[in-house]
Order: structure tokens, then sequence, then C-alpha cells
């Protein structure tokens, strides 16, 4: 696997939305782009569907296990893996420091739900 630069991971903290784009079936054609809120936590970028594991974004993005994202008009290429309960406390920490002050800081309790939790993606540069 591939790490993040560190300029990448400055970026893709500086932003609230990062856009996912896992590949279709076909394994070549991107996905329509999802915003996600992006969390960087210990050099790893993980983000988690909203809507847990129903989310067709994080469904593709699991079966297809790459894609791309993008994050300041900048596309990045992809893996998508699973995170499980990896940094569970740590990412809910991170949401927390990251989006408290956001216009829809209101859905931080959501993103932190059992739900979404179980729908945490790991994204690393190819």
């Amino acid at each position: 696997m591939t790490a993040w630069s560190t300029d990448q991971l400055r970026a893709i903290e500086a932003h609230e939305g990062l856009y996912v784009s896992p590949y279709r079936e076909d394994g070549s054609t991107y996905g329509t782009p999802t915003e996600t809120w992006a969390l960087v936590v210990d050099g790893n970028v993980y983000v988690r569907a909203a809507n847990g594991k129903a989310s067709r974004w994080y469904q593709a993005a699991i079966s297809q296990k790459a894609g791309r994202v993008r994050v300041g008009g900048v596309y990045y290429d992809v893996t998508f893996e699973d995170a499980g309960t990896e940094n569970e406390a740590l990412i809910d920490a991170a949401y927390e420091a990251k989006y408290s002050n956001a216009t829809d800081a209101f859905a931080i309790p959501i993103m932190q739900g059992e739900g979404p939790k179980a729908a945490s993606v790991r994204i690393a540069p190819c």
C-alpha cells in the first residue's frame, strides 16, 4: 500500500469535503462523486458512510476496492479498504476536532453512530 505524502495529508485535513468515486461494476468507469468527511489519523485517511453499509458508494468501494477521490480540485487514484474497528476511538475524536465548527456540525453524532462506524473505509493512494 502506498502512503500519502505530507502535502496530500495537509490538503485533506484543510478541506471539509473529500469526494469519493469508486469504480462501477465494470471496474473501469468511475461512479458518481459522493461528498464525504475525510479524516487523517496516524497518517491514514478514513471516511465513514453516513447511511452505513447500505450506502451505495460504500458498497461499491468495498466490492471494487479502487477508484479515485477529489479534494481541493485534485484527483487521486486510490484503493478502498474496510477499516473495521481500526482506530475507531481516534476516528470519533478526529470528527470532533475537525468538524465541530462546521456549518453542519450537527452531523457529528450521526457519523459517530453505529451504522457509520460499521462503514468505516481506509483510503490509500495508488
